[in-house]
């Protein structure tokens, strides 16, 4: 059976989020004067995504939650044991500075219009709707998404299959009708295909050339290539059908 709609991961894949985050913690650093604790930026960055990374994981394995993975976050990196109202207005600035760097991939608008009248479209993130729902209308594509669904709101994170299943529950279609594109090999490339998803991974600018790609996934650098991979005959770049 055709593959009739695609489903996306959100950060990485549609939105640039390493940039954003460095660009926006880079800024936030500088407002709060402290740069000049960690050495250079690089390597206050480097900390940052280190204690996000950890911090996140212990939201997905279902230790804590999604508003205290971000308050840990604050706590580790700055070794201040911080109310969670200090914890939160922390972040919060650090927030403002991260917004004004949102922008999508110079590929998303392109592909989503290739695909506009072949497909149906959804999201599944491993974020909180709050997060992904804004983010997207800020971005102006949350129009073009059937449904949105994340894990602080499913209970349930990628790459557990109950997550790939209820994104293909919200569209009434069965996974071998569905196709998955993320950016990470595991959770989203090994995750989506061992749910029976056609699973595509994207592995842009070669972030993980030195990583095996897992059984399963088709593994892709520009989003250019996904029509020929769903056998949509649609001109990459066309105007859009979608209304």
């Amino acid at each position: 059976m055709a593959i009739t709609a695609v489903v996306w991961d959100v950060d990485d894949t549609l939105f640039d989020y390493t940039t954003a985050d460095r660009e926006g913690m880079r800024a936030h650093l500088a407002a709060e004067g402290l740069l000049a604790e960690y050495g250079n930026p690089e390597q206050a960055l480097a900390h940052w995504r280190d204690i996000t990374d950890r911090q996140w994981a212990r939201f997905a394995a279902g230790e804590t939650s999604f508003e205290g993975q971000r308050r840990d976050r604050v706590r580790v990196f700055l070794e201040v044991d911080l109310s969670d109202a200090e914890a939160d207005a922390w972040f919060e600035r650090y927030l403002g500075h991260y917004e004004t760097a949102w922008a999508l991939f110079p590929d998303v608008l392109p592909a989503l219009d290739a695909l506009a009248a072949s497909h149906r479209h959804a999201v599944l993130s491993n974020s909180s709707l709050t997060v992904q729902d804004r983010k997207l209308r800020v971005l102006g594509v949350r129009d073009r998404f059937e449904a949105v669904l994340c894990a602080a709101e499913l209970g349930v994170a990628k790459p557990e299959a109950q997550a790939f299943h209820a994104a293909c529950d919200a569209l009434e279609l069965a996974p071998h009708q569905v196709a998955y594109v993320g950016d990470h090999p595991e959770i989203d490339g090994r995750g989506a295909a061992d749910a029976g998803l056609l699973s595509v991974w994207i592995d842009r600018d070669g972030l993980y050339a030195t990583v095996d790609a897992p059984a399963g996934p088709h593994r892709i650098d520009s989003l250019a290539e996904l029509p020929a991979i769903l056998g949509t005959d649609s001109r990459f770049g066309a105007p859009s059908t979608f209304r």
